[in-house]
């Protein structure tokens, strides 16, 4: 997934953890050999330079978060699609690079869906692409991976942990001394990190989706490195960032990306509708205006 990952815990005196940090580091890696964009050899590589057409078995959790990502992308109305690898290359955001040639080419197309290119059979736990496409799993593989991690810790008997990849974070129980874990939240300036403020996280998870830590400037606008599937290129948008926080990581990393897709205007508006947890923070001059949704409801 071309990051890290941090796991905090708080485990019995005496128990040897060593083998549970083995665990940890073989969770990850299981993800990133699964759905990473930067090994070639990785399950989901290999599902992209598969022939239309063409069946393939692939491991449970990659079954599990494509069809995680396609029931996403039907509740989200196609904000959220996986079917954007092309453009995130082409963007200059994949372990390609850039191409001026191909950025050129690519503005302003549009992809197949993901929903309309993929066929999953789950009694063969296979699948494959009926229209040409490259998925992209990077805006909910990190989320997934969050939960392997806290599923592994709590495999092992551990109740009270923090654990994360890459800003997307999961907390269960609390510090030894009853506090809760504290989990700041940085301000969205592009090129600088500074903290915008402290929330206390407990038996949940929270995953932002922003503008301001990848991008690139084009004709003198500025595009985010997430993707628009409806125009067909990367993000352009007020928001400059969006937090969600839910019980599975997983499920807030896709709908971050959703919502920021969707804009203030109509990613409030189903925020509310679906009874979310979700922050939006809009550039307001050299400042930022937050809409705040709690259980649906705007604060």
């Amino acid at each position: 997934m071309g990051t890290r990952y941090s796991a905090v815990f708080y485990a019995p005196v005496g128990q040897d953890t060593s083998v549970l940090h083995a665990r940890l580091f073989q969770a990850v890696d299981a993800v990133d050999q699964q759905m990473s964009t930067w090994k070639p050899d990785s399950a989901l590589m290999r599902l992209n330079a598969l022939p239309v057409g063409e069946w393939m078995e692939i491991p449970d959790a990659l079954l599990w978060v494509l069809s995680t990502a396609l029931r996403i992308e039907h509740e989200s109305q196609g904000a959220f699609d996986i079917g954007v690898g092309d453009l995130v290359n082409a963007w200059g955001f994949g372990a390609g690079g850039q191409s001026a040639e191909v950025l050129a080419a690519n503005g302003g197309q549009t992809r197949h869906r993901a929903s309309a290119a993929l066929e999953i059979d789950f009694s063969t736990q296979r699948v494959r692409k009926r229209l040409p496409i490259t998925l992209d799993l990077n805006g909910i593989a990190k989320g997934f991976g969050v939960d392997q991690l806290a599923h592994c810790l709590e495999q092992a008997g551990i109740k009270h942990y923090l654990v994360g990849i890459d800003g997307e974070m999961r907390a269960a129980g609390h510090k030894p001394s009853g506090d809760p874990w504290n989990i700041a939240i940085e301000k969205p300036l592009r090129g600088l990190r500074e903290v915008m403020g402290v929330m206390e996280l407990s038996d949940a998870s929270i995953a932002t989706s922003g503008d301001y830590r990848h991008w690139v400037e084009r004709d003198g606008v500025l595009y985010s490195h997430t993707m628009d599937p409806a125009r067909g290129r990367a993000l352009h948008s007020p928001l400059a960032a969006v937090s969600v926080v839910a019980t599975s990581c997983m499920y807030a990393d896709a709908w971050a990306t959703a919502l920021m897709v969707l804009g203030p205007d109509e990613g409030v508006a189903l925020a509310q509708q679906r009874g979310m947890d979700a922050v939006f923070l809009l550039r307001d001059g050299d400042g930022f205006k937050q809409i705040a949704v709690f259980d649906g409801q705007v604060q």
